[in-house]
C-alpha cells in the first residue's frame, strides 16, 4: 500500500541534501513533487493545495538542527500535517450509552461493509470482552442475510435471524428489542448498500437510524475508489449524522487518496482501517503511525502490538535465548519463525510497518512468501529428518529429490526454500553479533529528531 507515494516522497527529500536550511527556493522543488506524488495517488485537489500551503508555511525559514539535514527537517513538517490531515489521534469506538450500543454500519454495495461488521463484532468481543449481536437489514441483495449469518458464526459472534420478505425498520426494531433482552452489549446493523447512491437508499438510512438512535454511524468505503471514494463518503455525511470512517482493502493496490482526502472532506474520524480478507484484518486507524509508514519510517509500534498478540512468548523467550547463546539458527527454527509470522498478518502485513529500507532488506531474505508458499514450507520441512533439519548443510540431490516427494512439491521448491533459509540464516547471525543495534543506528537515520 502506499509503495509509489512513499517513494515519490523519499525522492523529493534528496533534493535538500547539502543545504544549510529550508528556503523557498530549495523546498520549491520538493513540494513540486510532493504535490505529483499525492496527485499521483488520487487524493482531492482542494485537500493537496491546503496540504502544500500549511507545509510550505511551516517549513519555510526552519533552521536545520545539526543533528538532522534539511530533508529530515522537512520530513518531521511533512509528518505532522500529514498526521493532522488524517485526523490528528486515534478516534475510538464510543461505546458510553445504555446497552445495547447500537452501531449503524453503511456504504455503496461491494465496499466490504458485511464483512467490516464481523470483523468489528470480533474486535470488540476480543479486545473488550463485549457481547455482540449482529443482525442484517439489507432484504435486496441476494444471500446478503446469510452471508452476515455465516461470517458472524466464523468471528464467533451471535446473529439475529431475519428474512427477504421483511421490512428493514420491522427487523431492526425486533432486533432491538432481543439484544436489549438478552443484555447484548453491542448490537451492529448491518444496512443494504447500492451500487451508486440514491434516494431510496438514503431515505432508508435515516429511516433506520431515526428509529435505532445508534451511538455510532459508520461510513465503510473502500480505499480503492480513490477520490470517487471521497465523493461518496461526502454524500453518506449529508444524509446521515455519521461518527466515523472505515477503510477498506488498504492492503490491496489502494494508491492512498482515500486516507489522505476522506477525513479532511467530511471532518469525520477515520477509527478503523481494513487489510485482508481474514476476520482478524482490521486495525485501529492511528493517523500518526500512517503518516509514518506513508513517508517510508515504518509503523513499529504497530508491529509490537501485533507480535504481543500473535507471538507464543514462551517461544519467542526460548529462541532468543538460543540466538543470545550462539547456538546456530536450524530449519526447526525457520519453520517455528515463519508459523508465528502467518499469526502476525503473513511477511506483507509485517513489511508493511516496517522502515522502508528494512522492509527491503527482509523481503530480499525471506522472499514473497504467503499463506499458502508457508503451508508449502513447512510440509518440506515435516518432510526432512530431524538430522537433515538440524543440519541443513547436508541435504545434497539423492536427499532433496526423497523430500520433493515426500512433500508433493518439485525438486527446485526444496532448493528455493534452502536458499530463503541461507538468506534468514545470515540476517539472524547479524542480529546476534549486535545487528540490532546497527538496525537502531540506522533507524535513527531516517526518523527526525530521534536519537
Amino acid at each position: 500500500m502506499l509503495d509509489n507515494l512513499t517513494q515519490r516522497l523519499a525522492r523529493a527529500v534528496k533534493t535538500l541534501r547539502g543545504q544549510a536550511r529550508l528556503t523557498e527556493d530549495n523546498i520549491s522543488e520538493m513540494l513540486r513533487e510532493v504535490r505529483m506524488a499525492l496527485l499521483e495517488a488520487d487524493v482531492a485537489l482542494p485537500v493537496i493545495k491546503d496540504f502544500i500551503a500549511r507545509v510550505k508555511e511551516k517549513a519555510l525559514g526552519q533552521e536545520v538542527m545539526a543533528s538532522l539535514t534539511p530533508g529530515q527537517a522537512l520530513v518531521g513538517v511533512v509528518h505532522r500535517e500529514l498526521t493532522e490531515l488524517m485526523g490528528g489521534s486515534n478516534v475510538g469506538l464510543n461505546l458510553a450509552t445504555q446497552p445495547p450500543a447500537v452501531i449503524l454500519m453503511s456504504g455503496l454495495q461491494g465496499a466490504g461493509k458485511t464483512t467490516t461488521t464481523a470483523k468489528l463484532g470480533k474486535w470488540l468481543k476480543e479486545r473488550q470482552k463485549k457481547k455482540v449481536l449482529t443482525v442484517s437489514c439489507d432484504v435486496y441483495r441476494p444471500a446478503a442475510i446469510e452471508q452476515l449469518k455465516t461470517i458472524s458464526a466464523q468471528a464467533g459472534i451471535d446473529f439475529f435471524p431475519s428474512a427477504a420478505g421483511d421490512k428493514p425498520r420491522d427487523i431492526a426494531a425486533a432486533a432491538l428489542d432481543y439484544a436489549r433482552k438478552h443484555y447484548y452489549d453491542v448490537l451492529f446493523v448491518d444496512t443494504a448498500g447500492r451500487l451508486a447512491i440514491d434516494a431510496a437508499m438514503m431515505a432508508e438510512l435515516r429511516e433506520l437510524s431515526e428509529l435505532l438512535k445508534p451511538i455510532e454511524s459508520l461510513f465503510v468505503v473502500d480505499a480503492m475508489q480513490g477520490q470517487d471514494a471521497v465523493n461518496t463518503a461526502k454524500a453518506f455525511n449529508e444524509a446521515l449524522p455519521l461518527t466515523g470512517i472505515i477503510l477498506t482493502k488498504l492492503d490491496g493496490d489502494a494508491r492512498g487518496g482515500a486516507a489522505l482526502s476522506v477525513r479532511h472532506v467530511t471532518g469525520k474520524p477515520l477509527k478503523f482501517a481494513g487489510i485482508g480478507e481474514k476476520l482478524s484484518g482490521l486495525e485501529e486507524f492511528h493517523p500518526e503511525r500512517m503518516a509514518s509508514r506513508i513517508l517510508g519510517m515504518g509503523d513499529i509500534l504497530g508491529l509490537v502490538e501485533d507480535a504481543q498478540r500473535g507471538l507464543d512468548q514462551d517461544k519467542a523467550q526460548a529462541f532468543a535465548q538460543k540466538m543470545k547463546a550462539g547456538k546456530g539458527f536450524d530449519l526447526n527454527d525457520f519453520k517455528e519463525q515463519i508459523s508465528q509470522m502467518r499469526k502476525m498478518g503473513g511477511l506483507s502485513g509485517m513489511l508493511d510497518k516496517l522502515p522502508a529500507q528494512f522492509a527491503q532488506a527482509a523481503a530480499q531474505a525471506g522472499g514473497a512468501v504467503e499463506d499458502k508458499s508457508i503451508r508449502r514450507i513447512e510440509g518440506i520441512i515435516n518432510s526432512m529428518t530431524r538430522e537433515e533439519r538440524a543440519k541443513p548443510e547436508i541435504l545434497k540431490a539423492t536427499r532433496k529429490r526423497r523430500i520433493a516427494t515426500g512433500a508433493g512439491v518439485q525438486v527446485q521448491e526444496v532448493n528455493r526454500l534452502l536458499a530463503q533459509f541461507e538468506q534468514t540464516q545470515k540476517m539472524m547471525k547479524q542480529f546476534s553479533k549486535g545487528g540490532m543495534q546497527k538496525l537502531m543506528r540506522g533507524m535513527k537515520g531516517m526518523m527526525p529528531g530521534m536519537r
